[in-house]
């Protein structure tokens, strides 16, 4: 049931004040420290497509490992989940995702459904009418290869002895991104074993297959060296002819350096580089190494697995990765800015939290970056190895507002993670998410880079969002790495006034953090990059007053900055018009009233909003994510901001964006 408050618009310039304002963000409040975990952190489910669920029955089937009862929840989860169309998408909403739709028909028929089961008819309809296996990406062949229905000749090489190349190497581990690195790696090791692990008679799924499918290799355009993606084909097809040679001098040396570097990567608790995809590969390399399930590498690597995991109504599923030092840190500014006090303690105890999960430990980022010294945070609750700039951004804005009992505790924390931080600036002036100058965009044509995400090149929404931070500690527009990251920014607005967003969806994500970044360091927002991304903020209100934008705006340009409207980007697009200093406009006021007029009034969420659109990103295009406390806690910081920003201008005072 949605909130009515009654809520008129006001008259151009007038603001929605009074009680319907204040109550709606009393309730807000309300809800988020009611759903407070007791040692101080904010969570809740990150939202990913079925192919993360389908690709656990996948690995218990492989490994040995299977439990029947697991096994037909993800059942239960997976048709759940499938659409009237027998497709299963990359998205709520979307369409059918021709991928999500082999893994999930792939492990319904493992899991023991048969093929003419009216579920299994229409997913293969929906494969063949989505072009078919010779359509999917490299890491659903190789799952195939590794269940015997197609050669491993069909699969990319992944040269286990990558590990050996030297870091001055053009392409060596390290240039490739954070995430790519810890599921690549042990790959290598899967992809070097070629194993195949025959299934019961009824339980393959050859009958997805069609005579385009004989052939499933990546074809080049033309000769080698017309183009880097024909010359890493024609490479692919020389490294896996000499693969077939039994003489492999540096195999064994390989195959021990990866698995010293996987053991290497793997942290106390279990976790691997934090994501679902490197714990499965990293599981499924100690097991094709000979490593027996009670192997306390294993063992803890298997409890990892199962923190991912969730359950109700008989369902199962896998998140791809948890959230609660991101969730935590924005959660405690928007109370912030909803005035919640400084010192409250339901934000004592976020504070005390999330500085006690600071890396302290050198990673993977040092290679790159030899001589800073750790200080960030990471994404995760067990994640040492990858801290990331992001995270490390939004907690210092959070630090430097909360007052904790030990102040300087706090402050000696910040000033080893302003150090890191300020150490990670790559040298376009902008900053990437886990790495320094992961840039080399020609890596991203290499035949099992398929999704094009092989790289952590600088972005927008990351830099604009370190900007606001400097600002708030004190950095002024003549800082030299202050200056360096304004032009970046301001170099990649769009032609029409938007900025891509890398980590959220999309367009008004990025807005939303361009406008913030600059208006906190005091760019004048009466200039012509300020006026052109407030006409196209403008322009793409819906008519109820909110925002929205799809996942496929970032395949197709016409859809940027349009969908139906959701709490979360309705907060982005008011939190950047309010940074630029149009609280006043009606524009404004529709957006404040939709969000105050679709807030929860009973039930589970009562005193929050609730969407079912994905609005966050893993990889653009390919992977994308429904952070579910999205919903809850931005809207809270755009109607604060905007009361904020209605008192400041009524008492003539200045705006201070995001906090003091």
């Amino acid at each position: 049931m949605e909130k009515s408050q009654g809520v008129e618009s006001p008259q151009p310039g007038e603001g929605i004040k009074g009680e319907a304002l204040d109550q709606s963000i009393e309730s807000s409040q309300d809800y988020l420290l009611s759903v407070q975990n007791g040692e101080g952190y904010w969570v809740d489910e990150l939202e990913a497509n079925v192919t993360i669920s389908a690709e656990y029955v996948f690995f218990m089937h492989f490994t040995g490992r299977l439990d029947p009862v697991k096994q037909d929840k993800v059942v239960n989860y997976l048709l759940h989940k499938q659409r009237e169309d027998g497709s299963w998408p990359l998205f709520y909403g979307g369409l059918c995702d021709i991928n999500s739709t082999v893994e999930s028909y792939m492990a319904l028929k493992m899991a023991g459904l048969p093929a003419d089961r009216e579920e299994m008819v229409r997913a293969r309809q929906a494969v063949f009418a989505n072009g078919g296996i010779k359509k999917t990406r490299v890491f659903t062949k190789m799952f195939l290869a590794m269940f015997g229905q197609l050669s491993w000749d069909d699969c990319p090489a992944v040269p286990v002895e990558i590990i050996l190349f030297p870091n001055w190497f053009p392409f060596n581990i390290y240039e490739i991104s954070s995430w790519s690195r810890g599921t690549v790696v042990p790959l290598s090791v899967v992809r070097s074993f070629e194993p195949v692990h025959e299934l019961p008679e009824g339980h393959d799924v050859q009958e997805l297959f069609t005579e385009k499918d004989q052939d499933l290799d990546f074809k080049p355009n033309g000769l080698p060296f017309t183009s880097w993606r024909d010359t890493f084909i024609y490479l692919d097809r020389f490294i896996k002819f000499v693969g077939k040679f039994p003489f492999k001098p540096l195999r064994k040396k390989a195959l021990r350096k990866v698995e010293e570097w996987t053991l290497g990567h793997q942290e106390d608790e279990g976790d691997f580089a934090g994501i679902q995809p490197a714990m499965f590969n990293a599981l499924l390399a100690l097991h094709l190494l000979g490593y027996p399930k009670d192997h306390p590498a294993c063992v803890k690597g298997l409890e990892a697995v199962d923190r991912f995991m969730l359950e109700k109504d008989g369902r199962l599923w896998m998140q791809a990765c948890v959230s609660p030092l991101w969730d935590t840190a924005i959660c405690a500014n928007a109370l912030l800015d909803s005035e919640l006090p400084t010192d409250h303690p339901a934000l004592v105890r976020a504070g005390e939290w999330i500085i006690s999960k600071q890396v302290t430990k050198r990673g993977d980022w040092q290679v790159k970056n030899p001589n800073a010294e750790p200080g960030g945070w990471a994404f995760e609750f067990y994640n040492e190895l990858y801290p990331d700039t992001d995270d490390t951004a939004e907690i210092m804005l959070f630090l430097n507002r909360v007052e904790i009992t030990d102040n300087r505790w706090k402050l000696s924390e910040c000033q080893r993670a302003m150090d890191w931080l300020l150490s990670m600036q790559s040298k376009s002036g902008g900053w990437g998410a886990f790495d320094v100058d992961n840039d080399k965009e020609v890596l991203n044509e290499v035949p099992f880079a398929d999704h094009k995400a092989l790289l952590d090149p600088a972005t927008v929404d990351v830099t604009s969002r370190i900007l606001w931070m400097l600002a708030k500690w004190g950095f002024n527009k003549q800082h030299p790495q202050v200056k360096r990251a304004i032009e970046f920014i301001k170099e990649r607005q769009e032609i029409d006034g938007c900025w891509f967003g890398r980590w959220g969806v999309n367009y008004i994500y990025g807005t939303f953090l361009a406008l913030n970044g600059l208006r906190a360091i005091g760019e004048d927002m009466k200039d012509r990059f300020s006026r052109k991304a407030v006409r196209w903020l403008e322009s793409h209100q819906n008519e109820d007053g909110g925002w929205g934008e799809t996942c496929q705006s970032y395949t197709e340009p016409s859809l940027r900055g349009r969908c139906k409207s959701t709490a979360s980007q309705t907060a982005w697009a008011l939190l950047g018009l309010i940074a630029a200093d149009e609280a006043q406009s009606s524009v404004v006021e529709r957006g404040v009233a939709y969000l105050i007029d679709t807030q929860k009034n009973s039930g589970e969420f009562s005193g929050s909003w609730w969407e079912d659109e994905f609005t966050g990103t893993g990889f653009p295009i390919h992977f994308f994510i429904k952070y579910h406390m999205y919903q809850h806690f931005f809207p809270l910081m755009a109607l604060s901001r905007y009361r904020q920003a209605i008192n400041s201008e009524a008492n003539k005072q200045p705006l201070a964006v995001g906090g003091s």
